[in-house]
């Protein structure tokens, strides 16, 4: 549990029109340049931008992915029944959500490791009120294990815990510094949307999260913004309204 506790909550920044945010990071985001596992440096430097926004007196929780360690579908196309890789994925985002939790702390930021299935020895259980109030202490919540189920993605994971924390914005970290056309690593002559409604995330096929994340999100009317979570103060920035990325939102 969390050895580092502020006197008190920080002040809202009024300037900022998301004031309670969900962050989604991608369990690849923690990799680094080393192809597989924890880059505990690449999770300093997260650490440090979800630092500076925690600063600014905006409430924040997290939800990341296992992808770097074991992800579930690749299970299953080898062999194994679903559900039992499901679930080794989930308990990757235990193991990536404690090394974002202690990268967090050493940065001087409280923090609650909550999971959807029970392991009470290294951290609590999902119960959304307690989340909430975590936050509302100045507490960064990092969920982990998915939602406790198989067969759902990290993705529709974020948006549910936005929709419950009754968040503001969905924030995902990606690779890349927006939603383009196609693959800008692969074709030049890609193009950066910079708004997008959710439908036409869903007619196009975009990949920004699966289809029941943005069915969720649309439903609750939370804007999802996709920047990359490897730009140092990136997330600071975008959260301001400031440097390059994606907002999903309903068109007008």
């Amino acid at each position: 549990m969390s050895q580092t506790e502020p006197s008190q909550a920080a002040a809202p920044n009024n300037a900022i029109p998301y004031q309670r945010v969900l962050l989604k990071i991608s369990g690849e985001a923690l990799m680094g340049a080393s192809g597989y596992g924890i880059d505990f440096e690449t999770a300093k430097r997260i650490a440090a931008d979800v630092c500076r926004v925690h600063g600014l007196g905006i409430e924040l929780c997290l939800v990341v992915g296992g992808g770097n360690i074991f992800r579930g579908m690749v299970g299953a196309t080898l062999g194994m029944a679903r559900a039992s890789a499901d679930y080794m994925g989930m308990l990757a985002t235990v193991m990536n959500a404690l090394a974002l939790q202690n990268a967090l702390e050493q940065a001087g930021v409280p923090t609650r490791v909550q999971s959807a299935i029970r392991m009470d020895a290294i951290c609590e259980p999902f119960i959304g009120r307690r989340a909430i109030r975590h936050m509302e202490k100045g507490r960064v919540v990092i969920f982990a294990a998915g939602t406790g189920n198989p067969y759902l993605t990290t993705d529709t994971t974020a948006a549910l815990r936005a929709a419950e924390m009754g968040c503001d914005a969905l924030f995902k970290g990606t690779q890349v510094d927006g939603v383009y056309s196609a693959d800008p690593k692969r074709d030049p002559a890609a193009k950066r949307f910079g708004e997008l409604t959710y439908q036409d995330v869903l007619t196009r096929d975009l990949k920004v999260m699966d289809a029941s994340a943005i069915a969720l999100a649309r439903e609750n009317k939370i804007p999802i913004i996709v920047f990359s979570i490897h730009e140092p103060g990136a997330f600071e920035a975008v959260l301001s309204g400031h440097g390059a990325h994606t907002i999903v939102r309903a068109g007008d």
